[in-house]
């Protein structure tokens, strides 16, 4: 008999899944107990053979196709019915997603159209002694780690972007496309969309998903040009903080905390910020965190890895250099 499959909800972007979507998809290898894992693609378009040729390297054995007929995906009522279709025609025992705001949003409402739950910003999943899903979280700022387990239903469960390191299948393959029919509800059909405009982003590489994340601070003073340079030495991406955002020099879209995003790489680089709890909360689940800061006495470096206390135009251009020599750049 077959065992039932782990499912994962695909991120992709220009045609391609995403990064934290193959996390996912080994995540689910993980768990999955020898069971297959499957994925679902959302999107108007099928992905193409390459795209079902990376899916495939990361241990999907088939990817799910809602019908849309012609809804958006990105309105979460919709996702919702398309999701809730597959769940019906699979049976999984668990389904993915990634946790960003649309995947939380999603994760929620299918869990409730499941009567299951749901558990988001999870850093981790194992099986519990049980044989149960064991989601790892942290909470209250980052100062609590719990452990969270669905007692009832299909457990859906939102991972966070760079909490599994993605690793290919040993037996990749092709994900065979599976198309599946789906009822919508007055709901999804209730808002059609008639404009979507893409914010640029600086960098190659999304915030959310960045495994490092370079924020400048009020001490940058605006100039925000050595703290690019490092991301970019580094492979990663440029964060602000509240201050920096209503200052008018960086873009909302680049702000982590309270009220912007929040990150969880595995090095965050604070250069000028002081550390106030309304920008931490957004990175506490950073792995390793290194500060940057004139003031000694700067709150930032209560929970920093690394500390260095000094002007950001004489850190900075060291720090660059040196990375220089070691990349042979």
């Amino acid at each position: 008999m077959t065992q039932a499959p782990v499912l994962v909800v695909v991120d992709h972007v220009d045609g391609a899944p995403t990064v934290p979507s193959t996390e996912l998809l080994t995540a689910a290898r993980e768990i999955a107990g020898g069971a297959p894992v499957e994925a679902v693609w959302l999107g108007e378009a099928a992905p193409d053979d390459a795209a079902r040729d990376q899916l495939g390297r990361f241990g999907a054995a088939t990817v799910h196709l809602p019908r849309l007929g012609g809804l958006a995906p990105q309105l979460t009522a919709v996702a919702v019915d398309a999701v809730h279709a597959v769940v019906g025609a699979a049976r999984p025992q668990a389904v993915l997603v990634v946790s960003s705001f649309a995947g939380k949003e999603l994760a929620a409402g299918l869990a409730v159209r499941l009567g299951s739950g749901a558990v988001v910003d999870a850093r981790g999943l194992t099986r519990g002694d049980g044989g149960g899903l064991v989601a790892s979280k942290t909470a209250f700022a980052a100062t609590w780690d719990t452990e969270c387990t669905v007692t009832r239903g299909v457990p859906v469960i939102a991972l966070e972007p760079t909490a599994v390191t993605a690793e290919p299948a040993p037996v990749p393959g092709a994900a065979e496309p599976v198309p599946v029919e789906v009822t919508f509800t007055d709901r999804a059909r209730a808002v059609r969309v008639v404009e979507r405009v893409e914010h640029p982003r600086s960098g190659g590489v999304a915030l959310t998903e960045a495994t490092t994340v370079v924020v400048g601070g009020r001490g940058t003073d605006g100039d925000f040009t050595a703290v690019e340079e490092l991301a970019e030495l580094l492979g990663g991406a440029v964060g602000a903080t509240r201050d920096v955002t209503d200052e008018g020099w960086r873009d909302h879209s680049a702000q982590v905390g309270q009220t912007g995003v929040t990150v969880a790489p595995r090095l965050y680089i604070g250069a000028g910020v002081s550390g106030a709890v309304h920008h931490t909360v957004g990175m506490r689940a950073a792995q390793t965190v290194v500060a940057i800061n004139t003031d000694p006495e700067a709150p930032i470096f209560e929970i920093a890895d690394f500390g260095v206390v000094g002007a950001l135009e004489d850190v900075l251009p060291q720090a660059i250099e040196a990375l220089r020599t070691h990349l042979g750049r």
